[in-house]
């Protein structure tokens, strides 16, 4: 009998110690578990604290390339050619640009072109586009309301011979005609004007130019 009773403590014994083991694997595995939910959790709020930051970032750095204030002016010389007195950014932007010329002579501006082979249109055009034309050596030639459509004319006929040119109307320019190339400008009386041949002879794929020899056509028309 005493080794039957034994043997029954025995049983008993080894049955606790195995409850007791299970007991302690469950409470090892729930706290795995918990903890490991705790690192998901916590990486994906620093994951999404990063991206949060990232875009912000991202925002903060559009916002501020889409702003083209500069603390340079112009600088005239003896020529009548004003000439920006500070480094142009060419940072490319979606945004609109507040330039702080007009037209402006560059700055930041839209990754695409506006074509500039010679190109005229009756119709004003987005800065940003025609920006980026003068990053590639175009002169642009535009006018307002005050121009003569005789001379409007004239000017168009002129453009269109001369690759590397654009022409579109700008109403709040200052004058009524006005030639701008990068971080160049001057005002012309009209197409008989000597001071247009020059300037274009001077600044159509010029030494100012930032990226000579890129293209001026398969841009926006």
């Amino acid at each position: 009998m005493a080794a039957k009773t034994n043997s029954s403590g025995d049983r008993k014994a080894r049955i606790e110690a195995m409850r007791r083991a299970e007991r302690s694997r469950e409470r090892r595995n729930r706290i795995l578990t918990i903890g490991a939910s705790v690192l998901i959790v916590a990486g994906l709020v620093v994951s999404g604290t990063v991206l949060i930051r990232s875009q912000s970032d991202d925002n903060g750095s559009d916002t501020a390339a889409g702003d083209s204030k500069s603390t340079g002016k112009w600088e005239t010389g003896s020529d009548g050619v004003k000439t920006w007195s500070t480094k142009l950014a060419q940072n490319h932007v979606t945004k609109s640009v507040k330039y702080p010329m007009e037209p402006p002579v560059g700055g930041d501006h839209n990754p695409v072109w506006q074509n500039c082979d010679g190109d005229v249109y009756d119709k004003a055009i987005k800065n940003e586009n025609a920006v980026h034309s003068l990053e590639h050596g175009a002169v642009w030639v535009t006018y307002n309301s005050k121009a003569s459509e005789a001379e409007v004319k004239a000017l168009a006929e002129k453009v269109e011979k001369t690759p590397y040119t654009l022409m579109s109307p700008v109403d709040d320019q200052k004058d009524p005609i006005m030639l701008s190339a990068w971080g160049h400008q001057r005002t012309v009386t009209g197409a008989k004007d000597p001071n247009l041949d020059k300037f274009l002879e001077t600044y159509v794929q010029g030494e100012q130019t930032p990226e000579p020899g890129a293209a001026c056509t398969n841009g926006i028309s």
